[in-house]
């Protein structure tokens, strides 16, 4: 069973076979992955959709959705809850993120997933918090993050699966508590 969710434009779906291809093409897009390690190869970006496909599974129907237009059924990227399989400095912790693909951005859709993703951590599966993170030259993640009101932690981290030298390595971090949640 997976979760479904709607807002006034999205619908936050389980993932679907046809999803693959306009998910691989945004994952390879140089643009839509800057602040990622690298673009995604066909193998990699399939893994992806499989893990969100398996975590649904395991999480009780949450995670990562697929997103698509309600007006015409296109797929637009991914938003969502993740508990990630490594340690941070933090854990445990479920964390939101976001993937749309470009010609998508700008338009409000990521703010209005995570709103109603937000509503369903905090009221319908009971969550105290969910935090956020990106690295710290990541200005557009992070002003998404300003704007859902989350609340960014004094000190920046070194993300654990990154490489001692890599330049994506420190990271922002962003919290939301469900107290803070109108």
């Amino acid at each position: 069973m997976v979760f479904e969710l709607e807002t006034e434009r999205l619908r936050l779906r389980a993932w679907k076979a046809e999803d693959r291809e306009p998910f691989f093409h945004l994952s390879s897009n140089p643009d839509v992955m800057e602040f990622f390690p690298d673009i995604l190869t066909k193998a990699q970006s399939n893994t992806f959709i499989d893990n969100c496909i398996h975590k649904f599974e395991t999480q009780g129907g949450w995670g990562l959705w697929a997103v698509e237009l309600k007006q015409n059924g296109e797929f637009i990227g991914s938003v969502g809850l993740n508990v990630p399989n490594i340690k941070f400095p933090f854990s445990p912790f479920v964390e939101i993120g976001w993937r749309l693909d470009k010609p998508f951005w700008g338009k409000g859709y990521t703010c209005e997933a995570a709103r109603r993703i937000f509503d369903f951590a905090f009221t319908e599966i009971g969550l105290e918090e969910v935090v956020a993170f990106t690295t710290v030259s990541n200005y557009r993640s992070e002003n998404v993050m300003k704007k859902l009101g989350m609340v960014r932690d004094e000190k920046t981290f070194l993300h654990p699966g990154l490489e001692e030298n890599h330049p994506l390595r420190e990271h922002v971090l962003y919290r939301f508590q469900r107290s803070d949640f109108v």
